[in-house]
């Protein structure tokens, strides 16, 4: 499939299927985070791949929102470590929502819908998932095959998003 197609399809998903997701598609899932670019290609990040008894807690950290206990995958992309990068913005959370959406796309690709959460307390999933000082959770998503298929969401025509300089 293009990448523009995949774009174009992709969704978020709120509803999933209980079945569980085989190995190789959360191998390459994972491995398209991993192929994502860095500030200074340092790849200070880790993905935490949440199944089984940790999801209700997760689903607590994350106000509730039952997608992350229904699904039967989430993902949790944590920073380790951050800094201002010379255009001010800080590299964790820039870097990490870049590898979640490579994560997104490859999901996609697979068969499997995801759904970015920021609505989350990334204080109370630390808590939940036990992770290591210095791990900052930056973004949430549940993991799994889709029981819903969401209708397209009205996007901004390019005339009002993009502008051209120079020319």
């Amino acid at each position: 499939m293009e990448l523009l197609d995949l774009m174009r399809e992709r969704r978020s998903i709120r509803r999933y299927d209980s079945r569980p997701v085989e190995e190789e598609k959360l191998a390459k899932v994972l491995e398209a985070g991993r192929l994502a670019p860095s500030a200074r290609n340092l790849q200070e990040w880790k993905f935490v791949l949440v199944q089984g008894g940790l999801l209700p807690a997760l689903c607590e950290a994350c106000n509730g929102q039952a997608m992350v206990r229904e699904a039967p995958a989430a993902l949790v992309v944590c920073a380790t470590e951050s800094h201002l990068m010379g255009c001010g913005q800080p590299s964790g959370t820039v870097n990490c929502s870049i590898a979640l959406s490579f994560m997104l796309l490859e999901a996609q690709e697979q068969g499997l819908g995801m759904c970015w959460l920021g609505a989350f307390d990334a204080g109370k999933v630390k808590a939940a998932l036990s992770l290591p000082e210095g791990w900052v959770p930056v973004a949430v998503s549940p993991l799994g095959y889709p029981a819903e298929s969401p209708a397209p969401r009205a996007r901004k025509p390019m005339e009002e998003v993009a502008v051209r300089l120079g020319e």
